[in-house]
């Protein structure tokens, strides 16, 4: 219940535990509690709290101060703030304790020693260069809180500030003439800044109208009775030991401008109007011309009349005038602050003064090409009346009639293009104006000019290089440049240098006396080097020199000799029956080889052309037959060594006739005939051998075989009795090869044998001196009829047979015994 009301109120009717929250209460009232115990027979007597208790949050100490932060650091003191603790514990702060420790201690010390409750402290008495740092906590009627965060290591000595400028103006000022102006502001920084004011870069210094004042806080830069030359781009800069600051503004001090500048041109002249024109003011007062006054006045009247305010052009027309007075013209500028001085311009009458235009200055020639270029003129005295159309005209240089360019009017333009143009001619050009009343006089010709694209100089040579020398020569060799400058290259300048010396001397005199990328550098002293260069020449001139990389040693050169062998000397050449023979070598070598060739180490035939030239060597036989076949050599010398290569040529041609012709196994109606394969193959295959064969009493050779690929033949159908001639040829790819035939005819007839012996031989009778003799015939004749029968006789003991006769039939008696 609360201590000033007498009713309980029931809080809690379940709790098992032996405590309780109580909520729902008010903060800062009193209240009385009491608590009964209850089983299931009943509840018990309460029991009360002796004395009434307040509620509110229970009392701590407090939080940490925060935001402990150091405001100021000299060399013996530091200054620091802080704020207040978010929570105080329930108690109000009672005071703060502020400690500090010095780095490399410990323990913190007390730096208050009295009561304080003010949120800043200055700790002095400190020893310069000692790093301290610090905390505070704040107490309550509870005790003392926790300390606040350390703030960083803080060492004693006089504060650095950069330098901080808070300007009063802003980028931009203008001022009337006359009128003062000041540019004001503050600054601060530690050590105290220096102040410096710029005018466009350059330091402002007092003087009887230019103020500055500073103060250790405040700057200012005062101008009094401001004129026309205080404009300009003002710059402060606030400077220290830790940088500088900057401020700017750009002071503009106007006036009206000053007078427009004379004379004033009368640009048309007539009877009842003018046109003027002039030039703008040179000082325009610092604001832009707004607009010009142009008044009029009769040369003998004192009155000035106004022509116009509005115009912001140069120029005028003077409306209204009456013929033959002579009348004056004064114009004013005008801006935004006020009106110029007048400029006034001479008397001048009003009349017409028409005549044709002045002739213009000398033409100017521009933009030249092979077939074009650009006349430029200025506008000449138009005579009173607008020029209306200008008149270009050319000619040749060397030419006396002038040729009109186009006869389209030209105008207003003070330039033309003149097209059609002949390449490298030279051309002059003269321009007339024409207005309504005629035709001006022409200009001067302007200078003469040739028709040819412009040109530059061309670029350096390419890859200047040496590739040949002797005891007193070079041989340069180079490529063309890369750009020609739009001009053909003329030739090139060739120079050589004794290594050791500084000039160099010129090999050829003029670029035209060498066109080709090459050159040989003649005249040089045997065993001394040389540097050499090159320029290209066009019409423009001479490029820079591109230099051979080496210096050269001028000396004669030793190359042993090499053969570079074309198709035709490969290992074997084929060539056929009444066909040219070519054989040919690339030949090198320094100095250049002797040449010689050979056919089977002996001298070639006299049939053969043998051509020798600077870079190889050539042998030709035209008609070849086969005898010209062989192996055929070339050799090249020189003193450096030699070299040989050989060929095998062949001339391929019919073959040669066969050899050795053999007739055998002759018979009635055949025979057999054998060969050998001719000597000569042609230089090709044998392919076949044709067979004839021809009756001795016929002129007519008739073909037996003509495919036959072996070396014999056996010849059939023969007529028996009849004599033949036989004859072979072999054939390749080429043709048929000459002929061997028989020596003597054949007889187509079979073989004969001798016939067997007589049989049964006998005497028939028997005398002192002679014996009769019988026989009968032999049982073989040997192929032929017995002609005859030859009867010998023999002494007993005796080794020979003596011949008695020969008899036809087969008796006989042989006598003389």
């Amino acid at each position: 219940r609360e201590s000033d009301h007498r009713a309980w109120t029931p809080v809690s009717y379940t709790v098992t535990r032996q405590n309780a929250t109580v909520q729902g209460l008010t903060e800062g009232k009193a209240y009385f509690f009491r608590i009964a115990a209850e089983n299931i027979i009943g509840m018990g007597p309460f029991t009360e709290t002796t004395k009434e208790i307040v509620i509110r949050d229970p009392i701590t100490v407090p939080d940490r101060p925060e935001d402990l932060e150091v405001k100021a650091v000299t060399k013996n003191s530091v200054t620091l703030t802080w704020n207040p603790p978010k929570y105080n514990g329930g108690s109000d702060i009672t005071m703060y304790v502020l400690e500090s420790r010095l780095i490399g201690k410990e323990k913190f010390h007390k730096v208050t020693k009295e009561k304080m409750l003010d949120r800043k402290y200055t700790v002095e008495g400190l020893k310069e260069g000692d790093t301290y740092e610090y905390r505070v906590s704040a107490c309550n009627i509870v005790g003392q809180g926790k300390p606040s965060f350390c703030t960083k290591p803080i060492t004693c000595k006089d504060e650095i500030v950069p330098p901080s400028l808070d300007l009063d103006f802003r980028d931009k000022l203008i001022v009337r003439v006359g009128e003062a102006f000041s540019l004001t502001g503050r600054y601060s920084g530690k050590p105290v800044p220096k102040v410096t004011w710029l005018k466009d870069d350059i330091v402002v210094k007092e003087d009887d109208r230019t103020k500055i004042k500073t103060t250790p806080t405040t700057l200012c830069l005062g101008i009094l009775k401001s004129a026309r030359e205080d404009s300009g781009k003002y710059c402060v800069i606030v400077e220290n030991s830790t940088g500088s600051r900057k401020g700017f503004c750009q002071v503009n001090v106007v006036d009206r401008p000053s007078p427009p500048v004379g004379p004033v041109i009368f640009d048309e002249v007539h009877k009842d109007h003018m046109v003027v024109s002039w030039k703008p003011p040179l000082d325009d007062g610092g604001s832009e011309i707004t607009n010009y006054i142009i008044e009029k006045k009769d040369a003998h009247r004192d009155l000035w009349m106004p022509v116009t305010s509005a115009t912001v052009k140069t120029t005028c027309k003077i409306p209204k005038l009456l013929e033959g007075r002579e009348y004056q013209i004064r114009i004013y500028a005008e801006n935004l602050y006020g009106i110029s001085d007048p400029l006034i311009s001479d008397e001048m009458k009003a009349k017409d003064r028409f005549r044709v235009p002045d002739a213009p200055e000398q033409p100017i020639i521009k933009d030249v090409t092979k077939d074009s270029a650009v006349v430029v003129w200025n506008k000449p005295y138009d005579g009173g009346k607008p020029i209306t159309n200008y008149i270009v005209e050319k000619k040749e240089t060397m030419a006396t009639r002038w040729v009109r360019v186009t006869k389209d009017p030209i105008f207003p333009s003070t330039q033309f293009k003149v097209p059609d143009l002949l390449e490298g001619c030279q051309y002059e050009f003269r321009v007339s104006a024409e207005n309504e009343i005629g035709v001006g006089d022409p200009s001067p010709p302007s200078k003469p000019i040739f028709a040819r694209d412009p040109i530059a100089k061309p670029s350096p040579p390419v890859n200047p290089e040496a590739v040949d020398k002797t005891k007193n020569s070079v041989d340069l060799s180079w490529q063309p440049p890369r750009h020609d400058g739009n001009g053909k290259i003329i030739g090139y300048l060739v120079e050589y240098q004794k290594v050791g010396d500084e000039e160099w001397k010129k090999a050829n005199l003029a670029a035209d006396s060498c066109p080709e990328t090459k050159y040989k550098v003649t005249g040089l002293t045997e065993g001394l080097t040389y540097k050499f260069r090159v320029k290209a020449v066009n019409a423009a001139g001479e490029s820079e020199p591109a230099y051979v990389p080496d210096p050269v040693e001028v000396k004669d050169r030793l190359e042993p000799p090499e053969l570079i062998l074309d198709a035709n000397m490969a290992r074997e050449q084929h060539v056929k029956a009444g066909d040219t023979l070519r054989l040919s070598a690339v030949i090198k070598g320094v100095p250049f080889p002797k040449v010689s060739w050979k056919k089977e180490d002996h001298e070639v035939s006299p049939k053969a052309d043998i051509e020798v030239t600077g870079v190889g060597s050539k042998l030709e036989i035209r008609n070849t037959v086969h005898e010209d076949g062989g192996i055929y050599s070339l050799t090249v010398e020189n003193p450096a060594g030699s070299k040989t290569v050989s060929v095998k040529v062949v001339v391929l041609d019919k073959p040669g006739p066969p050899r050795n012709l053999q007739i055998s196994e002759v018979r009635s109606d055949s025979c057999y005939l054998t060969w050998m394969e001719p000597e000569d193959d042609g230089g090709s295959v044998i392919t076949n051998y044709v067979v004839e064969r021809k009756d001795v009493a016929s002129a007519q050779w008739v073909a037996i075989s003509s495919s036959s690929k072996k070396r014999s033949h056996m010849a059939k159908y023969l007529m028996e009795g009849t004599q033949y001639l036989f004859r072979v040829a072999a054939e390749n790819q080429f043709g048929r090869g000459p002929y061997v035939e028989t020596l003597k005819p054949i007889k187509a007839i079979d073989p004969l044998h001798p016939p067997g012996p007589p049989k049964n031989l006998h005497h028939v009778d028997v005398d002192k001196t002679e014996v009769s003799l019988v026989w009968n015939r032999p049982d073989r004749d040997g192929g032929a009829e017995i002609t005859g029968y030859l009867v010998e006789y023999q002494e007993d003991g005796a080794d020979e047979w003596t011949k008695f006769q020969t008899v036809p039939m087969l008796d006989c008696v042989v006598t003389g015994l």
